[in-house]
């Protein structure tokens, strides 16, 4: 930790803009491609009138990520110290407070509304998919059911609870969830391409395990496993496509994804609908972990926040390693 006499200056909104910053360079999609969705948006936007106009989502303009959010307090506030994991709900947001020299917390997981608008960002495993060869058409087609059913299933939550806990108790509190899950992809998808030796489906699985975040969790029975496949399989062609994307796409991917010519795919966890049918379409499914990826891409945005003295504390599930200082915490 740097002294404070050296301490970089950054606040609330400083972190949250760079999160977004972090995000769209991470993004699998081009800068074109993002800016011609948040276009959309303001043309959407545009057209409104009364209520509707009243109610619309004004961050949708200029975030490209609905589930990462300012959840409450004042973005102008500097931060030193940070308090960070994966789930911050109303006992994080408690230990917060009892610690008392906390400027800012951090949740990987999305609340308040960006809980809410979760199934938003899943639009963007259409572009993901067709990256891959899956005629996007055809993806769309398949994201949109499976969309309309996230959306069902995330309305009758209790999106505000923590972020009400946030406001009793004067916290500043933000959400960053797919910027981090564009962060880990990436870093994956580079780890992969890079290493020429990759052949069976064993391959795939040593360069996760070898990753710092991967091996701690193996310590806890929750390493990179197969799902789908034999070690011994070989791999094909790899995709990350259930790594970043708001959360598990439609279970009938898998059969377009084999046709595009993929045989492994390598995700953050899988229901056990979605396994049935990666099994049921030949393809190879690595499942690196959900605590532990999720652990990695926040460890890679904090590396920044790192840079300029921000001091990290990570609790709820947050494995941190910095690859800035090479401290584990």
């Amino acid at each position: 930790m740097k002294s404070s006499k050296h301490m970089k200056s950054m606040t609330f909104q400083d972190i949250f803009n760079l999160a977004i910053q972090k995000g769209i360079e991470n993004d699998f999609r081009s800068k074109h491609d993002i800016d011609r969705v948040l276009k959309r948006h303001t043309e959407e936007y545009q057209k409104l009138e009364g209520p509707g106009k009243d109610a619309y989502d004004t961050e949708k303009l200029h975030n490209p990520y609905s589930d990462t959010r300012i959840l409450n307090g004042n973005p102008k506030v500097r931060v030193r110290k940070v308090l960070v994991g994966i789930d911050m709900e109303p006992s994080e947001l408690l230990l917060a407070k009892q610690l008392g020299d906390i400027d800012l917390v951090i949740a990987h997981h999305p609340e308040g509304i960006g809980l809410a608008g979760l199934d938003e960002v899943m639009e963007y495993q259409v572009d993901i998919m067709a990256q891959y060869g899956v005629p996007v058409n055809v993806a769309q087609h398949l994201l949109h059911e499976r969309i309309e059913e996230v959306n069902r299933g995330i309305s009758p939550i209790n999106h505000n609870r923590a972020v009400d806990i946030a406001r009793m108790l004067g916290i500043n509190y933000m959400c960053v969830h797919t910027p981090t899950d564009n962060m880990v992809a990436q870093f994956l998808r580079k780890r992969l391409e890079q290493n020429n030796e990759i052949y069976y489906v064993k391959d795939v699985l040593d360069v996760l395990k070898a990753i710092p975040e991967y091996a701690q969790a193996m310590k806890h029975k929750a390493g990179p496993t197969l799902f789908a496949g034999k070690p011994s399989n070989r791999a094909g062609r790899v995709a990350l496509t259930e790594l970043t994307g708001g959360t598990e796409g439609s279970a009938e991917m898998y059969e377009r994804l084999a046709q595009a010519g993929i045989g492994t795919i390598v995700g953050m966890h899988m229901s056990e609908n979605h396994t049935k049918a990666v099994r049921k379409a030949h393809v190879n499914a690595v499942i690196a972990g959900h605590m532990s990826s999720d652990s990695l891409g926040m460890n890679l945005f904090l590396d920044e926040l790192e840079k300029q003295g921000v001091e990290i504390v990570a609790v709820s599930g947050l494995t941190r390693f910095s690859r800035v200082s090479g401290a584990q915490q």
